[in-house]
């Protein structure tokens, strides 16, 4: 399986949570379809990527990035790379790579969907984002890599103003996926 066909897979069997994410399921799909670039940041129309909100061993807190180019607090995540065999993998290896912390678990995912604008050609590109969450070990201590202005542990429920809505939602669907499955 290659990690275009993943993609498929994966977005083919995932339940959106909600309408606005169901029309981005879709979307993402016929991109997929259309181009056989869709996973890599060649794509110029958008490409797909992978974010991780990386969660406290008991849920509580969500590990932030101070994102350099954004200026904002958000989860880690990151574009496909050839070795890639999954979406799961890309999020995996991302949160692991920006975090510095070992032996993170992957949550059961994705949990959500979204699509924004970026610079990776100008004038601007999209990132077509499946993210999921995955879980510290007890007492793990994060390591700012350079890909990060800063890197802080916020509450699920006091992630800061300069942040946004996509975040506040992946943490706290990644939140309760960890309480209902322990």
């Amino acid at each position: 399986m290659t990690l275009h066909s993943d993609a498929v897979a994966v977005l083919s069997g995932w339940t959106a949570p909600t309408d606005d994410e169901e029309q981005l399921r879709k979307e993402f799909l016929t991109h997929l379809e259309t181009h056989a670039d869709a996973m890599y940041r060649e794509c110029v129309p958008g490409h797909l990527t992978a974010t991780t909100a990386v969660l406290s061993h008991d849920g509580s807190q969500v590990l932030l990035t101070l994102h350099p180019k954004a200026g904002m607090w958000l989860p880690m995540g990151g574009h496909c790379e050839t070795g890639d065999a999954t979406l799961a993998a890309v999020a995996l290896r991302e949160a692991t790579e920006e975090s510095g912390i070992s032996g993170l678990r992957l949550l059961p995912g994705p949990l959500a969907l979204d699509r924004h604008e970026v610079w990776c050609h100008p004038p601007h590109s999209w990132h077509l984002d499946v993210e999921y969450a995955a879980v510290a070990p007890a007492g793990a201590e994060a390591v700012i890599s350079d890909e990060s202005l800063d890197l802080r542990w916020f509450p699920v429920d006091g992630i800061p103003s300069l942040s946004d809505e996509a975040t506040r939602r992946l943490a706290r669907r990644g939140r309760a996926i960890l309480v209902s499955t322990g």
